[in-house]
């Protein structure tokens, strides 16, 4: 619970009155390794913030998994595009790791926005952050090259390469396994002729 208020205190000032309260909104869960935070056409129930664990975020097209985003501890995780107007989620959130968050439901929430002097605040700033991260990703994948995305990821989430499977990271980077493997030799390469 403290890391969650100090990201929260990194966003708004907080009384220890309403540290208290968050203390009593937030619930924690855990995920097993594989198990979902969110399915594939149901109504995300929560916005939560991750205390330990990694998290994917993914859809299913035409059978297959396109893999577009990763987050870790100390990071905010919803999907508020069905959270926030209650509707079915065509994204899926799954555990990659055996994880820890604190979640909040969508009725907890009214209640923090009005026990919360800057709770609207704080929420707004969140969702602002989630929002320009898809928007850059999404800008990435439709301008930037597979290699360039992966130099990106690399250089972005240095932690997150040995947590991860290559098999994911390829679906981030939008290529298949082989191709990552190619890119990454390609790169190993590169970087042992300018050394």
């Amino acid at each position: 619970m403290k890391q969650l208020i100090q990201a929260i205190r990194s966003l708004i000032p907080l009384s220890p009155k309403e540290e208290q309260v968050i203390g009593q909104l937030f619930i924690r869960k855990n995920y097993k390794k594989g198990s979902f935070f969110l399915s594939e056409g149901a109504i995300c129930k929560y916005a939560g913030f991750i205390s330990r664990g990694l998290m994917r975020f993914y859809i299913n097209v035409d059978g297959e998994e396109k893999t577009y985003g990763f987050l870790q501890e100390n990071q905010f995780i919803s999907n508020y595009a069905s959270f926030v107007p209650r509707v079915p989620s065509q994204q899926v959130i799954q555990a990659l790791e055996d994880s820890e968050l604190y979640v909040i439901t969508h009725a907890d929430l009214q209640k923090l926005y009005q026990e919360l002097k800057y709770g609207e605040r704080m929420v707004r700033v969140i969702i602002e952050q989630v929002f320009i991260q898809a928007l850059t990703d999404l800008n990435s994948f439709y301008t930037d090259t597979p290699e360039a995305r992966y130099r990106k990821f690399i250089t972005e989430h240095p932690d997150l390469g040995q947590r991860i499977s290559q098999y994911h990271i390829a679906s981030f980077v939008g290529v298949k396994p082989q191709s990552l493997s190619r890119i990454r030799k390609r790169i190993l390469h590169q970087g042992a002729k300018g050394s």
